[in-house]
């Protein structure tokens, strides 16, 4: 027989044999799993540990896969993936051909869509329930949808559209409210009076009975409703959420296992779509978590008995040299303003903000707001910063097109975690804002290093107006990179032979790997120089002129193939008669992998190796 109660879970369904009195030891079981676990591999550690109650509950009510869970974001759902059988996984969690870090249906049937963004999971929970009524499907749709996800505003667009849907249940994990013990204690109470079927059951009742009185019935439900509403608006704030079409119940105790587990099971009877206001504690369970979440939102591998002091400032990194040289040059320029969606820490702009705190503003998940938010900044000369990361900027494509290019506003786009990134998949890669920009006409530049990052941010700030863009990696720089230094041109050749014949052409983070197939031809008795771009779009001026006298010429860059910088040299390069061989390598975004860069570069053939032997072979 299994020691513990998470070894006795190895499919779904399997935690409702427990006995219910189990169930609080059962979640400190999953709490000390996931600390040790994920402080091995690294992954995503408040969050998870903040809905373990949660998420133990939800199985315990519901039927797997007949009911649907959805996680906004998805990186909550660790417990989840524990009690649907796949514990052994996270020995590789978030590594190449291991576990993934969010829900993949890949994985399981009970993981219901994938989900790497905010604030989107409400809109496919509502598709997903109505498709569930167009089809007569029986099943509850769950979302559980974190506070921080409605600072962005689909979730109040999938809130209008939720008409009538008795098989949805939208769970807000509220971990940043507290309760006073006064509406707690009443709202507890009500809480279990209302969940009640035996109240469903009188309510509906009531109201047929009422719509039968002539003339006045209508009135009669309507002044009934009206004096519940002041109440609930006292109690609850909920009048909102009610007149968008929802049964409000909360706020309860999300680290109340058995509590959680019989009121979902009460909610499997629900007369309209429910919206459970539930409030937990980020972090639970790791002291440093629980005083710093944001600072264990997500961690590399780390050593329990040696965290370090969340106060301290971030290692060295391209995000925090940005972020201290963008607060630097506030001191001098007093229209500077920085603006970030949620990630003030990731971006680096904590710098900013504690220099310049009247001018930073975090808007929240809601990447859209911030670029229209810097259009109307910038249109009353002002010069605006965005900084977010590149795979979040998809989410503003409408808005840099129509209320920032449009108008040619000063609106710097600062684009973090750009190419590619470890550990979160498919979801979370930064290799569509060089082809994005570069379509709208907006100047793209991509440092490769520190010094380079802190020149050209410079003058991007000083010199330079209109719309206009700079790249950078995730992380710190690298010895190779950091040793080419700046020399402030548009590109460099890097590497020079003697009698090259073959030039090796990148940018950013992807230099590296040119420099070392260079290199390894060299060791083959094949000669090829190499050349980093900083400006990439538009494309330096005597770049091409430069280029002619080569017979065959590689582009990497781990960025998307189609529409690429590659494909514009490649065109460019022709349109001036170069008549030679054009090899480009980028990346295939048909199978993005979750796994560690150099892994990720091997498999989309953008290693030096690979570079390297596609030009020995020729």
């Amino acid at each position: 027989m299994s020691n513990t109660l998470l070894e006795r879970i190895q499919a779904p369904g399997d935690v409702k044999l427990l006995a219910e009195n189990d169930l609080p030891a059962l979640c400190e079981e999953i709490r000390s799993f996931l600390i040790q676990s994920v402080s091995a591999t690294g992954g995503h550690l408040s969050s998870n540990l903040g809905v373990v109650e949660l998420t133990v509950a939800l199985h315990r009510a519901m039927d797997l896969p007949q009911d649907k869970i959805l996680f906004d974001v998805g990186h909550q759902c660790y417990t989840h993936k524990l009690l649907t059988g796949r514990r052994a996984g996270f020995a590789a969690l978030r590594q190449k051909e291991g576990l993934s870090g969010f829900p993949n249906p890949k994985e399981s049937d009970c993981d219901t869509f994938i989900a790497g963004h905010g604030s989107a999971a409400l809109s496919t929970a509502i598709g997903i329930a109505r498709a569930k009524k167009i089809k007569n499907e029986p099943g509850k749709v769950v979302v559980i949808v974190g506070d921080g996800a409605f600072t962005g505003g689909m979730v109040y667009e999938g809130m209008n559209n939720v008409s009538k849907l008795n098989n949805l249940v939208l769970i807000l994990n509220d971990n940043k409210m507290s309760i006073s013990k006064n509406v707690g204690q009443m709202a507890n109470y009500l809480t279990k009076l209302r969940t009640d079927p035996k109240y469903f059951h009188a309510k509906a009742q009531m109201e047929t009975v009422l719509e039968r009185i002539p003339l006045m019935g209508d009135a009669m439900i309507r002044l009934l409703q009206g004096g519940k509403q002041l109440v609930r608006r006292g109690i609850y704030h909920s009048t909102m959420f009610e007149e968008m079409g929802f049964q409000y119940i909360g706020p309860v105790d999300g680290h109340d296992v058995t509590m959680l587990a019989q009121l979902l099971t009460n909610l499997r009877e629900q007369y309209a779509p429910i919206f459970l206001h539930v409030v937990t504690q980020k972090g639970k369970g790791l002291k440093q978590a629980e005083e710093n979440p944001g600072e264990f939102h997500a961690v590399s591998s780390i050593d329990l008995n040696h965290l370090t002091d969340p106060e301290l400032s971030p290692k060295d990194s391209f995000s925090a040299t940005f972020g201290s040289t963008l607060a630097e040059l506030g001191n001098d320029e007093p229209r500077l303003c920085a603006i970030t969606a949620a990630m003030k820490y990731g971006t680096g702009l904590n710098f900013f903000k504690h220099a310049h705190e009247d001018r930073f503003f975090d808007v929240g998940m809601a990447e859209e707001h911030a670029v229209s938010f810097a259009g109307g900044l910038a249109s009353q000369g002002l010069l605006p910063v965005v900084a977010i990361y590149s795979t979040f900027f998809q989410r503003a494509y409408d808005q840099i097109i129509h209320d920032v290019n449009l108008m040619k506003l000063d609106v710097l786009f600062a684009v973090d975690r750009a190419g590619l990134v470890p550990g979160d998949g498919e979801t979370h890669q930064g290799i569509y804002d060089t082809a994005v920009f570069s379509h709208l006409g907006i100047p793209v530049y991509a440092p490769a290093n520190y010094a380079e990052l802190q020149h050209w941010l410079t003058r991007l700030v000083r010199e330079m107006r209109g719309p206009r863009a700079i790249r950078y990696a995730r992380g710190g720089e690298t010895a190779a990179l950091a040793a080419l230094g700046c020399s402030g041109a548009l590109y460099d050749r890097v590497e020079s032979r003697p009698g090259a014949r073959v030039a090796l052409v990148s940018y950013g983070a992807e230099t590296e790997e040119i420099i070392a197939a260079s290199d390894l031809m060299h060791i083959q008795g094949v000669a090829a120089d190499s050349y980093k771009l900083t400006r990439l779009y538009p494309l330096p001026e005597d770049l091409c002129e430069t280029l002619q006298g080569y017979d065959t010429i590689l582009f990497a860059e781990d960025a998307i193939l189609t529409g690429g910088i590659g494909q514009q040299l490649g065109y460019a390069l022709r349109q001036t008669g170069w008549n030679g061989r054009y090899l480009l390598h980028a990346v295939d975004n048909t199978h993005l992998l979750h796994a560690s860069v150099p892994e990720l570069r091997r498999d989309q053939q953008l290693d030096a190796q690979s570079l390297a032997n596609h030009l020995l072979r020729l």
